[in-house]
């Protein structure tokens, strides 16, 4: 279950809110901007203590995906829809069928403005359910015909800027032997552990689900409670799981030389970012280290390269991390300030070539 977040500030183009006339669940679809061109953000499926958290979950994602998307180079806004499950929900097979194509219909009520694909909670074949109701969905079962689950080209951008970041504060990229500890073994969690286990790291892990035992005590890692991962010696801190986990007393207490993770939102605040540095801490931004995922389901969708070099711009989020950390070394501010001015610079121009248009 997500904790309690306060509203974020309200930006966004556009926001609708409906419960599903099918599942009877609170539905929120969160455009935060398409300057650049039509959204691109996934569906997550979650248990909040309240339909609010999940609408102000909505917000916060779909403004990481303007960032996101936006520093890695896509022609594409930033958007997000959620499904709240109330506590103690569990949905058999047909409410959760009810429940994406209600999904469905909330997408296609933004006529194209915001595309969806599989997130947190949800899967590429609840995204075919979703494309009964709109076109406006990605990442459908390369079974029939779509681009598949992204968790593979996420995990290998977060590879790379894992690697960059190990540079910065080790001097070489090499994983082994290096102390990780990863907190989340979903998707891409358990794809990154799999990986650094096999180059030698030393990992320590944790999940919410105790049945992510197994794959620990497979990798050779060490389990610890969920709660506790920030307190055991690391060279990186991998948040990868539900966003908000670096609050303020986590930092105080976090025993690491960085953080670089794909998590959306890890930073419970913005002011989470120099609280790491004041500490020396370095960190890798969350939206441009998990950008692999979108970078792969967008340009499939748009037919724009093949897969090797679509999984070559994936790998390139190495360099992207390399050149934040460079930026904001050179001009003295935080690695997330930089990040957000690479991503605001592309909104910039995006925006005057938008309003140069319709002059």
């Amino acid at each position: 279950m997500s904790a309690s977040l306060p509203l974020p500030d309200f930006r966004h183009e556009r926001v609708e809110t409906v419960t599903g006339r099918r599942s009877g669940l609170f539905i929120a679809v969160a455009l935060h901007s398409s300057v650049l061109g039509s959204a691109l953000g996934g569906a997550r499926l979650w248990t909040y203590p309240h339909w609010s958290d999940a609408l102000g979950d909505a917000l916060r994602l779909s403004a990481a995906m303007t960032l996101k998307n936006a520093a890695a180079g896509l022609d594409a806004g930033g958007g997000k829809s959620v499904i709240h499950l109330p506590a103690g929900t569990v949905l058999d097979a047909g409410r959760r069928r009810a429940a994406f194509l209600d999904l469905g219909d909330a997408v296609e009520s933004l006529n194209g403005l915001y595309r969806t694909a599989e997130d947190v909670g949800s899967t590429t074949e609840d995204m075919l359910t979703v494309s009964e109701r709109t076109n406006h969905v990605v990442g459908l079962p390369e079974s029939g015909g779509g681009s598949g689950e992204p968790a593979g080209p996420t995990s290998l951008g977060v590879y790379e800027a894992l690697r960059a970041t190990l540079e910065r504060v080790t001097g070489t990229g090499a994983v082994e032997g290096r102390r990780i500890t990863i907190s989340g073994m979903g998707q891409v969690g358990s794809r990154l552990a799999v990986r650094l286990s096999a180059e030698g790291a030393n990992l320590t892990v944790t999940d919410v689900n105790p049945a992510k035992r197994d794959l620990a005590l497979q990798l050779g890692a060490d389990w610890v409670a969920p709660g506790e991962e920030h307190l055991v010696a690391a060279d990186v801190f991998v948040p990868a799981g539900i966003g908000g986990l670096l609050t303020d007393e986590v930092i105080d207490a976090l025993d690491a030389r960085a953080v670089c993770g794909p998590a959306n939102n890890p930073l419970a605040e913005h002011s989470g970012a120099e609280r790491l540095a004041r500490r020396g801490i370095l960190y890798a931004p969350d939206f441009v280290v998990n950008a692999g995922g979108v970078i792969y389901l967008d340009l499939v969708a748009k037919q724009l390269a093949g897969r090797e070099e679509i999984m070559g711009r994936v790998s390139a989020i190495g360099d992207t991390v390399r050149r934040i950390f460079d930026e904001a070394e050179s001009r003295g501010v935080t690695p997330l300030e930089a990040a957000e001015g690479l991503a605001a610079e592309r909104l910039r121009v995006g925006a005057a070539t938008r309003e140069h248009a319709l002059a």
